[in-house]
């Protein structure tokens, strides 16, 4: 728990230089010499979501830099994650030639991750990316005239009825219809699931986890003025095309050629190699997010399974005393689950926001050799308040 002590001293370093020569971190590298508490001209967005980190939004997400930072000094062979989310930990063990696993109860989540960290032929990507951005738009404008298209582009889904637009609901339900044809599917999946995000009749500064259909013109706290719902989803699907193709070329550049696997299971039980030698994770914070909620258009259009019901402390739940007790036993279960694959001496490095004091590391069979605190801005939506954020350092016992 942070009292005004540990609030004082993260302050007083906030306004010292932090860490920018990452590549300088290694085995001898003490913890104490990582001020990690980066502003915005430090580490500027640009930066925190380089190449593939942004193919996708994802709430909740750690920077990549933070991996980055852990993975040099303790210098694994396979780090597993067993709370992957979008695939941040992967990638950036792919980046410095470590083999990785994730596991992950969303199955958004996985497809994400292994879009992510997926090799591809370059030139047959940027190619299917440009043929069905086409493929759509000329079907979308004979859907005017041709009943057999128009037919195509009916839905009986009621949340892609409520919250899109007739136009936009046509431009992505012709670009689903068309996935089939083309050998990366999943990463047209990702692109269309990017592009519902931003073409749902939702205010512009709430596209988290918007209450209702936004259907008349409003007020935009984001823009400063008036603004009208979205309409259309071409011009995102347009607009993603572009990025996605500039981001999986940026990333081919730095990619290894390292074993990256991504399990779609329950982290408690998923079937896991004995040999992990580090363990870099950051849990759900309990009673904060709803993680398959934040992902219902890509669910819902995309036909993807719901395992909420297996979700460990979802923001449904709330923060009281008994859904924090459920909580840590979720986080407990899968930290014991994954001990009995680490190999001796292996260390965990979990990021987390734990206000109540929930992480024991002798509960579960670890002792702590280190904590890194940092000051966190928030620097998007109407999020603007800061807040704690502690690297947990343990060691298996």
């Amino acid at each position: 728990m942070y009292d005004n002590a540990v609030a004082q001293l993260v302050a007083r370093r906030y306004k010292e230089e932090p860490l920018k020569n990452f590549s300088g971190v290694n085995l001898n590298t003490r913890l104490s010499d990582l001020n990690l508490n980066w502003r915005e001209r430090d580490l500027p967005e640009r930066e925190r979501t380089k190449h593939v980190h942004r193919l996708h939004p994802y709430l909740g997400k750690f920077i990549p830099q933070l991996v980055e930072i852990f993975l040099r000094k303790y210098q694994p062979h396979l780090v597993y994650d067993p709370f992957c989310g979008c695939g941040t930990t992967l990638v950036e063990a792919n980046v410095l030639g470590i083999d990785s696993i994730g596991t992950d109860i969303s199955e958004f989540n996985v497809l994400l991750s292994r879009v992510k960290t997926a090799e591809y032929d370059l030139k047959l990507v940027e190619g299917e990316l440009r043929d069905i951005l086409r493929r759509t738009y000329n079907l979308q404008i004979k859907s005017r005239s041709e009943e057999k298209i128009s037919k195509l582009i009916n839905t009986e889904n009621e949340y892609i009825k409520t919250w899109f637009a007739k136009d936009a609901q046509k431009d992505l339900l012709i670009y689903l219809h068309l996935i089939k044809d083309y050998t990366y599917q999943d990463l047209l999946k990702i692109v269309l699931s990017r592009s519902a995000r931003s073409a749902r009749l939702v205010t512009h500064f709430d596209l988290d986890f918007p209450k209702k259909p936004q259907t008349a013109p409003y007020f935009c706290y984001k823009h400063g003025r008036t603004c009208q719902p979205v309409n259309e989803a071409y011009k995102f699907l347009f607009r993603y095309t572009l990025d996605t193709i500039d981001r999986i070329k940026e990333f081919a550049k730095i990619r290894k050629k390292t074993s990256v696997i991504v399990k779609h299971a329950d982290s408690r039980e998923v079937d896991l190699p004995r040999d992990i030698d580090m363990v870099f994770t950051s849990p759900p914070y309990v009673g904060l997010i709803d993680y398959h909620k934040q992902h219902k258009y890509a669910y819902e259009l995309l036909g993807l399974k719901n395992n909420d019901a297996r979700e460990i402390g979802p923001a449904k739940n709330g923060q009281s005393e008994q859904a924090r007790k459920d909580y840590i036993k979720g986080i407990n279960d899968v930290i014991l689950h994954t001990r009995e694959h680490m190999a001796k001496y292996a260390i965990m490095a979990i990021v987390v926001c734990d206000k109540f004091n929930l992480y024991n590391p002798e509960s579960v069979g670890f002792k702590s050799i280190g904590r890194v605190e940092r000051h966190v801005n928030r620097r998007t939506g109407r999020r603007e308040s800061a807040f704690y954020e502690s690297i947990l350092i343990w060691q298996k016992k």
